[in-house]
């Protein structure tokens, strides 16, 4: 297939278009910095990929590479693990909403349109919860920030079937790779200064990245695939079983707490992922057939943490 990859250069993009490459597809790279996506992708290495300069939220000439493109996969947006500033809400909400627009209006326009859309979102779509689960065809129960990014991110993406395009959505956990939130919660660890982040009680709906870059190939490739997909593993854990996995995995002790403070130090307004958290399952994800490599935390850490 000719594949084209927003948000390429990220912690899950610059996976899956290694993998899209590995699987023989040719890639289109959209990005703000071909400078450095040439050096994330070098072209002695990635010969079936193609680098393409674009600005995410102005129509312009990249628009009309999309035209003969197989699928589209669109995975931008402005990291949300900062200090939410009234001026940083807004980059991140345009980033996505206006960002995909842009990415259906060139489906739109296209010569030769694209078949199928992968689109992300994210399980704040749900807001935050001790209690209640989640699936993918539960709805909001909070109004919080988060969770009307997603939905206005949703709706944009919604748009591309008015263009007989294929769509999938899929809301995506907290990604467990080296890198990434996990990367934060190792140093204590190694300092023999870890243990459960705030409460502990806090559920922590996760998923391995390559399980996350699989879904989003199924989802490119499989025709019968459409709407919204829970990216996340099959068994969300407690915050506290997050930790004593992975203090079992780097040998060190898993009983200091780590403060709301600490994490919101890390993380930024960001930290409401982690210090909130929803217990999120792939009920529908599941019934495509999909097979997790990593269902259960531990393994999945042990594959991630070399100490």
């Amino acid at each position: 297939m000719k594949v084209a990859v927003t948000g390429a250069t990220g912690f899950v993009g610059s996976r899956l278009v290694q993998r899209l490459h590995e699987a023989g597809h040719q890639i289109k790279v959209f990005t703000r910095n071909p400078e450095r996506a040439r050096k994330v992708f070098p072209a002695s290495v990635f010969n079936q990929v193609e680098i393409v300069g674009y600005t995410p939220q102005e129509s312009g000439d990249w628009q009309a590479e999309i035209s003969g493109c197989d699928g589209v996969i669109n995975l931008a947006g402005e990291a949300i693990s900062e200090r939410w500033t009234p001026e940083r809400k807004r980059e991140i909400m345009s980033s996505r909403v206006i960002g995909t627009e842009k990415i259906v209006e060139a489906i739109g326009q296209a010569a030769v349109k694209p078949k199928v859309l992968v689109n992300a979102s994210a399980i704040g779509f749900y807001g935050t919860s001790e209690t209640a689960e989640f699936y993918e065809t539960s709805e909001p129960i909070h109004q919080d920030f988060l969770s009307q990014v997603c939905q206005e991110w949703e709706k944009a993406a919604d748009r591309v079937t008015a263009h007989g395009t294929r769509l999938v959505i899929i809301r995506i956990g907290i990604v467990l790779g080296m890198g990434g939130a996990i990367a934060k919660m190792i140093t204590p660890f190694r300092l023999y200064a870890g243990g459960p982040i705030g409460s502990g009680k806090q559920w922590f709906s996760w998923v391995h990245r390559d399980d996350l870059v699989s879904l989003f190939m199924q989802g490119l490739t499989d025709e019968k695939m459409s709407g919204v997909y829970n990216g996340t593993a099959p068994h969300p854990v407690l915050m506290s079983e997050l930790c004593d996995a992975l203090g079992k995995v780097m040998n060190r002790p898993s009983w200091l707490p780590v403060p709301d403070f600490v994490i919101e130090t890390l993380l930024g307004d960001g930290a409401v992922v982690v210090l909130e958290g929803q217990k999120v399952l792939p009920e529908r994800t599941q019934s495509t057939g999909f097979s997790f490599a990593y269902p259960k935390v531990e393994p999945a850490l042990r594959e991630i943490v070399v100490d």
